[in-house]
């Protein structure tokens, strides 16, 4: 995983910038896979007993849930003032799924560990030298058991990283037919995929796949993406699903005499 992005800091000394605090994430982390897994609006803030998608209005809590906000993994649906305190409910974003997808998921943990386990491998032969020249009677047995570790470490290493590959390479595949007809259809399944893994439930609403697919295709037309969601349907790709609510009727395509509102793999 590449290493924390700068941020600024107003307290930090001139010429320093602050390290992304790796609890902010976590807090992020957390409350975007609460978001997700429980669709609908929820407060951002816990206030006293009634829960909240972030446990504090301050500190680095309240922190991520700012970035959450700058970043659009969240989005503010209404407000309630009752005097001074003011309560925002926020609902999730598209873009949360492809966040807690690059922090959360096994392909992200794999490369955090491969970096863990190289500055290890690096820091070893440092280490040994500081310890032999301390421990001078004990070098002999302290070398041999450095060895194995380096070697348990090397071995790991190498595990991980083909770990990385596979996984790098099992992304959703359809025949070159389909994709000549539906050129967005491998967007249209790694989004479905990951929004699975994020611990989304339930199938995905067509005006969230359709708005999740247009950050990577902008020209796509609405007319174009019904055409292609029933393509996929028709070759098993994915499964068009009718729903109870139909919010957006326009985002609906009607599939043997019904009216389908949800895509699911």
């Amino acid at each position: 995983m590449d290493g924390p992005s700068p941020i600024p800091d107003p307290h930090a000394p001139a010429g320093f910038v602050a390290l992304n605090d790796p609890r902010r994430t976590e807090f992020l982390v957390e409350a975007l896979k609460v978001a997700l897994h429980s669709a609908g609006e929820h407060r951002l803030f816990q206030s006293g007993k009634l829960p909240g998608l972030f446990p504090a209005r301050t500190g680095l809590a309240a922190e991520a849930a700012l970035q959450a906000l700058r970043e659009g993994l969240l989005e503010t649906v209404r407000t309630e003032a009752k005097g001074k305190l003011i309560t925002e409910w926020v609902c999730a974003t598209p873009k949360a799924v492809g966040y807690v997808h690059e922090h959360d998921s096994p392909r992200s943990i794999l490369r955090e560990l491969k970096d863990v386990l190289q500055a290890t491998r690096t820091g070893v032969p440092a280490f040994m030298e500081e310890a032999k020249a301390e421990l001078a009677a004990l070098s002999a047995n302290f070398e041999k058991r450095a060895a194995e570790m380096l070697g348990r470490l090397d071995d790991l290493a190498k595990r991980c990283e083909a770990a990385l590959r596979r996984a790098e390479t099992s992304g959703p595949v359809v025949t070159e037919s389909v994709g000549r007809v539906v050129p967005w259809a491998v967007d249209a399944l790694e989004y479905l995929d990951r929004r699975t893994q994020s611990g989304a439930t339930g199938d995905c609403p067509l005006p969230e796949l359709f708005h999740a697919v247009c950050v990577r295709c902008p020209e796509l037309t609405l007319p174009a993406f019904h055409d292609g969601v029933k393509r996929l349907h028709d070759v098993r790709a994915v499964r068009l699903t009718p729903t109870s609510a139909i919010p957006e009727p326009e985002y609906a395509v009607v599939v043997e005499g019904q009216l389908m509102y949800a895509v699911g793999r």
